[in-house]
């Protein structure tokens, strides 16, 4: 068992009537570097977070709920509201 810790950043834009649209996910070496990522984002972003999860990179489980290292601007429930 291989238990890792990855840092993701995910950023929105607004579609359609207000929707959220995912871009695609980038993923940092630290937490620090995601945070930094995710500040730049926020910028030009309806929304943006940066999470990290650990678990076992081996059989690809993860925890169920990421910790929240950064939020700005709108997001979907599962992160919570950034506003």
């Amino acid at each position: 068992m291989a238990i890792e810790t990855i840092y993701i950043v995910q950023s929105f834009k607004a579609g359609m009537r207000g929707a959220l649209r995912a871009d695609q996910p980038t993923r940092a070496r630290t937490g620090e570097m995601a945070i930094r990522t995710a500040e730049r984002l926020a910028a030009n972003k309806a929304g943006v977070v940066a999470f990290a999860m650990t678990g076992d990179a081996e059989s690809g489980d993860y925890d169920e709920e990421p910790v929240i290292l950064f939020r700005a601007g709108r997001l979907p429930a599962q992160f919570g509201d950034g506003d």
